[in-house]
């Protein structure tokens, strides 16, 4: 069976491993400002149109969520495409009384869908927008649009009309700023131009004098991976439900009944048990991840020949626990 990590079990484990972290930080240029400690639920890539048992990972998130009296939910992105049968999954997410976020990722729109049918179908206010909880401000990104000279495959970018929106919401923004988006803004496989968007976040630190920007959460590549980037965090959130093999590491990992229904599960690695997150942001300058950690249902990819022996430490079946430092005058801010 799979493992999940107690809330008290984690806390004890950071009281012991990382002490001084409770120390109030100075947040240079947010002070007088507010801040208060929010906490939020965070999953990203269900794929509600490839697992046979989405709903049933999805209302574990929700169960955890309503458990931890958390302040809102966000999932990013590859959640569930507009089709009328999904409308039970949506109605999952939905339970949740309180605020609830979408991203949205290159999946959702399979099957033909447009981005506004999927915007429609989600009820979210706009491809990119921003919400503010607590005194911090969320900023939402998508990186689905075209641009010019674009690799094959799946439009993955920012296009020229909203990095200019981002400039300007950074420039009028006066509090600490967390950036959600489906592909990456660090990684060669995330968005095409993440230089021209990280010199944008990286400008608007420089420009404030402070760390404005505090992190870049994004989801598309189903690995549990922390880097850091300019003094900026950048954490991709492990999958909901799999990891993506492909047809060189097919296995069938369920019963024949569940293969006819549902083909693409055996071109993945699933998870045995449902990963996502509860993160906490402290008005003294930190940030903590509360993951979770679960197994494979059938062999690894390792087992299977999946020969990225570099990445045994991104392709897991868990969500890591972190705590993260954003304060001014942090060791390793910049």
């Amino acid at each position: 069976m799979g493992q999940t990590i107690s809330r008290r079990r984690f806390i004890q484990t950071t009281a012991a491993t990382v002490g001084g972290l409770s120390i109030p930080w100075a947040l240079h240029g947010f002070q007088g400002s507010g801040l208060e400690r929010v906490r939020f639920g965070l999953c990203a890539d269900p794929h509600q149109d490839v697992m046979h048992d989405g709903a049933a990972r999805l209302s574990a998130f929700i169960d955890r969520a309503k458990l931890e009296k958390v302040d809102f939910i966000i999932q990013l992105g590859d959640f569930c495409r507009p089709y009328s049968h999904n409308l039970g999954f949506m109605k999952v997410w939905e339970s949740f009384d309180g605020p609830r976020y979408h991203v949205i990722g290159n999946h959702d729109t399979d099957g033909g869908f447009s981005r506004e049918q999927v915007l429609e179908y989600w009820q979210m206010p706009a491809r990119f927008y921003t919400f503010d909880r607590g005194g911090f401000h969320f900023i939402v990104l998508d990186g689905n649009d075209v641009i010019a000279h674009r690799s094959p495959g799946y439009p993955r970018a920012l296009a020229a009309d909203q990095i200019e929106w981002l400039k300007a919401d950074l420039a009028s923004c006066d509090q600490p700023a967390i950036i959600f988006s489906h592909q990456s803004l660090e990684d060669f496989h995330g968005v095409e131009n993440g230089t021209e968007v990280r010199r944008v976040l990286e400008a608007a630190n420089e420009a404030a004098g402070y760390r404005k920007v505090v992190a870049c959460l994004s989801g598309h590549h189903h690995i549990d991976y922390h880097r850091k980037l300019g003094g900026i965090d950048y954490l991709q959130v492990n999958s909901m439900s799999y990891y993506w093999l492909g047809s060189k590491h097919l296995h069938l990992r369920y019963d024949q009944e569940v293969d006819r229904e549902f083909p693409y599960i055996k071109y993945t690695a699933p998870y045995r048990d449902s990963l996502f997150a509860i993160v906490t942001l402290e008005a003294q300058g930190s940030m903590t991840i509360e993951g979770l950690s679960s197994e494979f249902v059938g062999p690894s990819p390792w087992e299977l020949g999946f020969r990225r022996s570099d990445w045994r430490d991104r392709v897991v079946p868990r969500i890591r626990d972190r705590q993260l430092r954003f304060g001014v005058g942090v060791a390793g801010d910049r």
